[in-house]
């Protein structure tokens, strides 16, 4: 049988409201700067949408005008205003004072108004961008950690509803905090209402998913597509026995992938953002971006046309709400990530920001290895970005760490990739003889030997181990790991990102494989609830709590007074004789550069000024001399995860 629903509309932006007393001259005004915006991004759209969708284009141009243009003229006026206020300062969201805290809302608080309770220690730490982790309305049962949206329109009823969403958002914004919020646009639920038409043989949406009637043209694609998660769902396609249909599902058989080389699904998904961002959403993180097009005889994954399409939507985002920044998830090779982000030639507008994966797997390389040559070079080799766009920067995030780790960049230090990469799931997981972690392998794969980690950042820089052993020595190295990686993750690049309980040191959490949804997924290894209990110990001095929270806070005060870590100044890897040293360089504009050096060895080493290439064209001070760096006679002393911090006079 086939499901029976009712044909859902497509989304798209409300049309204004009639003008009356009062409003009218306010509309004019909107109308006169709307006027501008389009002056300047429409033909960024048209080029972009041409290119895609050739003569289909015509259409979908001017429904999107429509979309736009009515969207903005419903905008609040307090969006409208911090709109204006954020086209004056297009770099708002690269300033050094930028920091971004990253949760589940359940499990940092409880429900978005619960949320609210604990903007004061958000402020604590100098946050000043929260991402709340996936909490649109999601399939129930397994969802992928909510990655399976059946609603767009909705709030996750266990989290609340739109109106606590927006009511959240302004009291961030009362604080001066943004908030992120992610968007999944390559699939829906198959429970979702365009999925449910689709079933019910509804031949616009039948056109939003890629459905077969065989496997002729599944298997064609099979031959060059990888497999997400092989354990949980091998291949690339799910049957449909009651429709007799083959449907794309590149993630798991109840995520369908989303149709973009039909116009009608672009519009869509620009309705859905649009109607997010009036709700008061300020950053729009684009999960699995990647996958968007399709073409035979290639991986699938960041094709040109997933380029075209996100410059124009940052062009129709610009027009609607200028306020808004695009976020990449993009985990993909430092070649093809740094296109997200508008580099190329010529150089555009894409994403705003992307998270620099290769750099957090670097830091854990490098710490496993205690040497820094691997992560030179990698890093050394990756492409700039231009000066308007930003990395978003961490040490841990939701998902396991891959190794992406190239068998080009091992084999520059000798390596073969594949035995690194072992190396490294054996590290992490324990096993390796004198490991100092605490993980577990996620998605091992027997036949190629293939395995990703999972596990809190404390407990895999080894702070569990510790604890469990009572071995003080070993504690205060763990914790001078964690330091030094969230010192590097603060300088490196653009807005750093701090994932919910590293500023407490919270380690794994166990229980997850006492509930039937989670049990089969360790990545809920590293997603523990929030431990407010543990929180209170910041305010006593003596306990771990108190120094790794006042640690992070430091190192946020410290970077916000540093104009050099400006998110749009560009990063230089440099080559030092020892390669347990780290060493990078920020430029912004006319400033002075800023300098960090961090030694990843078990030893101190000695960094002497002759060592810094460039240095004596510059005039330098100490800014932050971590984990016990020091003065010398000829430079700085950094034990082991010493790091200094080098700013102008």
């Amino acid at each position: 049988m086939i499901p029976t629903t009712s044909v859902p509309t497509l989304p798209s932006a409300p049309l204004p409201p009639p003008p009356h007393s009062g409003v009218v001259e306010a509309m004019a005004n909107r109308g006169l700067v709307l006027e501008a915006r389009l002056r300047r991004r429409w033909p960024q759209v048209e080029r972009s949408l041409r290119a895609v969708y050739g003569p289909k284009a015509d259409a979908l141009l001017l429904r999107l005008k429509h979309a736009v243009l009515g969207s903005a003229q419903c905008r609040s006026q307090a969006l409208w205003n911090l709109d204006l206020q954020r086209e004056a300062d297009p770099e708002w969201f690269q300033s050094p004072s930028s920091l971004g805290y990253v949760c589940y809302t359940d499990r940092f608080a409880g429900n978005l108004d619960q949320v609210q309770d604990h903007l004061d220690y958000l402020g604590e730490l100098g946050v000043t961008y929260l991402h709340l982790m996936p909490l649109l309305k999601p399939r129930e049962g397994e969802n992928d950690g909510g990655y399976a949206v059946a609603s767009y329109s909705e709030v996750d009823p266990r989290l609340g509803t739109m109106d606590d969403l927006e009511s959240l958002a302004a009291a961030l914004h009362r604080r001066g905090i943004s908030l992120c919020i992610d968007l999944v646009v390559n699939h829906t639920a198959k429970e979702h209402p365009w999925a449910l038409a689709a079933l019910a043989d509804d031949p616009t949406y039948r056109d939003f998913y890629f459905l077969f009637p065989d496997r002729t043209q599944p298997d064609a694609f099979e031959h060059t597509l990888r497999e997400v998660f092989p354990a949980f769902k091998p291949g690339n396609f799910t049957w449909l026995p009651e429709q007799e249909t083959w449907v794309w599902t590149t993630f798991h058989d109840f995520q369908w992938d989303l149709n973009y080389a039909n116009p009608r699904v672009f519009e869509a998904m620009l309705g859905v953002i649009l109607s997010l961002t009036n709700r008061g959403i300020d950053i729009v993180r684009l999960d699995a971006v990647a996958f968007l097009w399709k073409r035979l005889g290639t991986n699938c994954e960041n094709q040109p046309e997933v380029h075209q399409l996100l410059t124009a939507l940052r062009a129709l985002v610009s027009i609607a709400s200028p306020g808004t920044i695009l976020k990449a998830e993009a985990i993909v090779s430092p070649e093809d990530l740094v296109p997200y982000l508008g580099a190329g030639d010529p150089e555009r507008r894409e994403c705003d920001l992307a998270y620099h994966n290769q750099l957090m797997v670097m830091l854990w390389s490098s710490m496993a290895t205690g040497e820094a040559g691997l992560m030179t070079n990698a890093l050394d080799r990756m492409g700039a970005i231009p000066e308007h766009a930003a990395w978003a920067t961490y040490a841990r995030c939701h998902d396991d760490i891959g190794w992406a780790v190239t068998d080009e960049d091992a084999g520059s230090m000798g390596w073969n990739g594949f035995d690194h990469r072992r190396f490294l799931n054996d590290f992490y997981s324990g096993t390796f003889p004198g490991s100092f972690a605490s993980g577990a392998l996620f998605q091992e794969n027997a036949l190629t030997g293939d395995a990703r980690i999972s596990g809190t950042a404390a407990s895999l820089c080894g702070v569990e181990k510790a604890l469990l052993a009572h071995d003080t020595l070993a504690l205060e190295a763990a914790l001078r790991r964690l330091e030094l990686l969230y010192a590097i993750v603060m300088a490196y690049g653009g807005t750093p990102l701090l994932y919910m309980g590293d500023e407490l040191a919270l380690l794994n959490d166990e229980s997850f494989a006492d509930d039937p949804d989670h049990a089969d997924d360790n990545r809920w290894l590293h997603r523990p609830f929030m431990k407010w209990e543990s929180a209170a110990k910041r305010s006593m001095p003596g306990t771990l709590e108190h120094r790794v929270f006042h640690t992070f806070a430091k190192l946020a005060a410290a970077r916000a007074a540093r104009p050099e870590l400006h998110g749009g100044a560009s990063t230089k890897v440099h080559r030092l004789a020892d390669s347990r040293l780290f060493c990078f360089s920020r430029k912004h504009r006319q400033r002075e550069p800023f300098w960090m050096v961090a030694n990843f060895g078990d030893v101190p080493l000695t960094v002497t000024t002759d060592s810094l290439p460039g240095w004596h064209n510059h005039s330098h001070r100490s800014v932050l001399l971590g984990n016990g760096a020091d003065r010398s006679a000829k430079g700085w002393t950094l034990p082991a995860c010493g790091y200094l911090w080098l700013a102008s006079e």
